[in-house]
């Protein structure tokens, strides 16, 4: 069992940063590739980013790519997930996720799922 709090959301211009962070406790952390899904209203959960048990290896979604980068300590059981150059349309109920395998953009991979934290962007 491993259990997963994100934090660091909130209200931003457009244009700004935020910074997420994934703090998990349960279970070895470093077991798992983690993940970042987000989920807008009205819409499905959609994959953000990804990153392998180690770090070495890092996945991006088009619509965020070159904008946010995904990382990890695993001193610290924490996944944070960088966004630079926010948009409107990034607005979202931000998820990280723990899944066994590396890789998987779908949800349906991911074992374990945090409460989500939101982030608006202001046009």
């Amino acid at each position: 069992q491993v259990q997963l709090v994100e934090s660091g959301g909130g209200l931003v211009q457009a244009g700004g940063s935020l910074r997420l962070s994934c703090a998990a406790s349960g279970r070895s952390f470093s077991i798992y590739a983690m993940g970042w899904f987000r989920q807008a209203p009205g819409k499905e959960r959609e994959f953000a980013a990804a990153i392998s048990q180690t770090g070495g290896a890092t996945y991006y979604a088009d619509s965020v790519k070159c904008r946010f980068t995904v990382s990890r300590d695993n001193s610290k059981n924490t996944v944070y997930l960088q966004m630079n150059m926010l948009k409107p349309e990034d607005t979202a109920v931000y998820y990280c996720a723990a899944a066994p395998l590396s890789g998987s953009t779908s949800p349906n991979y991911y074992r374990y799922w945090g409460r989500g934290t939101q982030v608006t962007v202001s046009s």
